[in-house]
């Protein structure tokens, strides 16, 4: 594969690393990943932390 291939490939990994990396939530108390969407009492977004039960909005 040509070089400059090579480069434009790692560049586009590099970017989905990122951007995935944005798009993921940690629990601000344990810093896990596994953390779930749920709608609040008044129509609100909330989150709970599945690993850890931390919840916040």
């Amino acid at each position: 594969m040509p070089a400059s291939i090579r480069v434009e490939v790692d560049h586009l990994l590099d970017v989905a690393v990122i951007r995935k990396r944005r798009t993921l939530l940690d629990c601000p108390t344990c810093g896990s990943s596994h953390v779930a969407q749920v709608l609040g009492d008044n129509g609100g977004i909330s989150y709970v932390c599945t690993a850890c039960g931390h919840s916040w909005s």
